[in-house]
């Protein structure tokens, strides 16, 4: 478990880093932007009081190339030159498409008075006239550059995590794989010679009441062969009965289980109600519940399965009496590796989820659970219902 908290506390400490970071760069760039929207204010000012000589200037033989230079050397930033009614007088920097469209240029207008503030220009004759205007095309780039600069780079990590992901998790599953079918071609050789030393043994009058039990606990093993030989490749899918499929799990179970750890089973479908389930599989997936269920509740208490449909849906939940998970551990139970017990590799509740969801399309979640109380964990599959056959 610890390696989990570590884990997740390396995310917590990178999520953290990036958002610093992107804080920083949005943070600057609009104080960048600030600092620009100042000078284009200024520039705008400069603007209207350089107009405001060129209205009142009635001699001609003044020197105006320096207000003139002055009006026609903005070029970057629109603005619209309106009288004290906000009737437009004329305007710069905007598309040539305004020019034959009054109501474009007025919404244009309305969209000025809403960026900025106008600058008043006062004429001799106590009439004024206002200067509204955006932000330049310079400024606007600035202003979402960083934005664009982020999403691009938040895109790259999370694609790039993907993909690392993804890698990581076919090579862990070629691993498993390979360790599972390797598990099985073992197992193989030392269940040929206990099948052999069975026949011998049969032989012997006073052995035969101890062969049979051998020989059950010998299919159990070529059950568990057959379980580990099938990770890493396409199980073989039957249209069976949930119900008997279940009930083969837990009379197994039931004779092997401390005394004090009972195990009931409750079903609210018939036999009609089937699936589309590799028995073997699915009966791995009950079993490795329930046992986490025994470890939980520590030698004593209940464990239910109740078994219902709802909705084209088979619902399998089982229930235990014991210690229950903390809710920050709901999904991480599923993880490869996660375990709260002093021996165990954690891999129990991993093949089950992946039993369930990759090989049967269905579903397997933490329900409910409450510390000290107990945990319900959910299975959902897919249906088949089929009508009884009548002669």
């Amino acid at each position: 478990m610890e390696y989990y908290h570590q884990k997740r506390r390396l995310k917590y400490i990178i999520l953290l880093l990036a958002v610093i970071v992107g804080s920083f760069s949005l943070i600057y760039s609009n104080y960048l932007v600030g600092k620009l929207k100042e000078e284009e204010r200024r520039k705008m000012e400069v603007y209207a009081s350089a107009m405001k000589k060129f209205a009142e200037n009635d001699n001609l033989d003044a020197d105006m190339s320096l207000i003139t230079e002055i009006i026609t050397r903005n070029t970057t930033i629109p603005l619209i030159l309106t009288d004290e009614n906000d009737s437009i007088l004329a305007f710069v920097n905007l598309l040539s498409t305004f020019n034959n469209n009054p109501e474009k240029l007025y919404r244009e207008l309305e969209k000025m008075k809403r960026a900025h503030e106008p600058i008043i220009i006062t004429l001799l004759d106590n009439k004024s006239q206002k200067v509204y205007y955006h932000d330049s095309t310079l400024l606007t780039a600035l202003f979402w550059y960083p934005i664009i600069q982020l999403s691009v780079f938040v895109l790259f990590v999370v694609a790039a995590y993907l993909a690392f992901s993804n890698s990581r998790k076919a090579e862990q599953n070629r691993v498993w794989a390979g360790m599972a079918k390797e598990t099985a071609h073992q197992l193989g050789t030392p269940i040929s010679s206990l099948l052999a030393w069975t026949e011998i043994l049969n032989d012997i009058e006073e052995a035969r009441p101890y062969v049979e039990n051998m020989k059950k606990d010998i299919e159990r093993l070529n059950t568990i062969v057959n379980r580990f030989s099938k990770i890493g490749s396409l199980p073989d899918l039957q249209i069976v009965s949930i119900n008997q499929t279940i009930q083969r799990a837990v009379d197994y179970l039931k004779y092997r289980v401390p005394n004090r750890i009972s195990i009931t089973y409750q079903s609210s479908i018939d036999h009609s109600i089937k699936g589309l389930i590799n028995e073997n599989l699915l009966e791995w997936v009950i079993e490795n519940l329930v046992r986490n269920a025994i470890d939980a509740m520590q030698g004593e208490g209940e464990v239910k399965i109740l078994v219902q449909s709802k909705e084209r849906k088979i619902l399998i939940d089982v229930e235990d009496t014991g210690k229950g998970i903390q809710k920050k551990y709901h999904k991480t139970v599923f993880s490869p590796g996660f375990t709260t017990k002093q021996r165990g590799w954690g891999l129990g509740l991993s093949l089950s989820k992946r039993i369930i969801e990759e090989y049967h399309h269905g579903k397997i979640y933490v329900k409910t659970s409450e510390p000290g109380k107990g945990t319900v964990i959910r299975i959902i599959l897919p249906l088949i219902e089929t009508q009884p056959h009548v002669e």
